[in-house]
């Protein structure tokens, strides 16, 4: 097996790799348990990520964003596709293969009430990796805590407080300091600051950059919040019901979208100018549901410019702009 200490980018090879990834549920029904459908969570996605780059991965609440960064990290297994970890495909790999690959990818929780666990004291939730990867142990283990919690903005002398003697932000900054412990290369951070005050969310999204400088970090940052992710990200894949609809630079895709979803999204951003105009158009309809997701472009339903084709052919990711890609007829 390859090294998984090389499984850091380099400027050839990404720091995550992941090629027309599908993550499919079957549903069941009846007495026996009988499949009945799919229920089409993450339908084909291809995106790459770089070594200390943030790729943000936007879109509605069940679109299948948080699945795609599960199926990722291996926390759920992919129905097809690739991933490959710093060029090693990982795709397949049993449990004791995958284990030492484990080290170079973590995933920051949406929730940082539930995410830890409320029995355990802080320092043995952030100190909990070391000891099941064999890492550091005894003194050795608990200096390397106390250096984390320094690290993300906590004291050392509350290593020994449980869970509920923190706040928000600082839960969070507990799973964000469990999450360095084993110098990964690559974090998901699935909605890290959904459940925070904006003021702390701003404290939060500002740590995780100042980490991302002074380690190299590499993000796949997944959020429904698109001022968060300007914020954050270099990239953005905007994905709907499954599939990614448009992937650019964090420039190209804020100041000229060019799919329909995309435009709708951020005219529905709060401007915070009041000088500033814009006419505000609202997404119509509901999400319509991946088990049984329309035929032609997923997104024809409520689109205002849909036309036949839209209605008949699935639009291909293409790239229109150099490095600007758009799933859309009529671009």
């Amino acid at each position: 097996m390859a090294d998984p200490a090389g499984a850091r980018g380099t400027p050839a090879t990404p720091v995550l790799e992941v090629v027309d990834l599908k993550k499919h549920f079957v549903i069941r029904k009846g007495l026996l348990r009988r499949a009945a459908g799919h229920v089409r969570a993450v339908d084909g996605l291809s995106f790459a990520i770089g070594d200390g780059e943030t790729l943000g991965l936007v879109g509605e609440s069940g679109c299948g964003k948080s699945t795609v960064g599960r199926t990722v990290l291996r926390l759920i297994e992919p129905t097809a596709g690739v991933i490959r970890l710093g060029g090693h495909d990982v795709t397949h790999l049993s449990r004791s293969e995958l284990r030492p690959y484990r080290r170079q990818m973590q995933i920051i929780f949406q929730d940082p009430f539930s995410s830890l666990d409320p029995r355990m004291r802080a320092g043995a939730i952030v100190g909990e990796p070391l000891a099941v990867h064999g890492v550091a142990r005894g003194k050795r283990r608990a200096e390397r805590v106390a250096e984390l919690f320094e690290r993300v903005g906590l004291r050392s002398a509350q290593m020994d407080h449980y869970p509920h003697q923190f706040s928000g932000g600082q839960r969070q900054r507990i799973g964000i300091a469990r999450a360095l412990a084993l110098s990964p290369g690559l974090i998901v951070a699935d909605e890290p600051v959904s459940s925070l005050d904006v003021s702390i969310q701003a404290q939060v999204l500002n740590l995780m950059m100042q980490l991302q400088r002074e380690l190299g970090l590499a993000y796949l940052f997944i959020s429904h919040n698109l001022a968060v992710v300007e914020h954050i990200s270099q990239r953005v894949a905007v994905m709907y019901l499954g599939r990614i609809v448009e992937y650019a630079d964090r420039i190209s895709l804020f100041t000229a979208p060019l799919h329909p979803y995309t435009e709708l999204l951020l005219s529905a951003v709060p401007v915070p100018d009041p000088s500033v105009r814009r006419n505000k158009r609202l997404l119509q309809g509901d999400v319509p549901s991946p088990a049984n997701p329309p035929a032609g472009c997923h997104f024809h339903t409520r689109c205002p410019y849909a036309v036949d084709v839209c209605r008949a052919q699935s639009p291909p990711l293409r790239e229109v702009r150099p490095g600007h890609q758009v799933a859309c007829h009529l671009r």
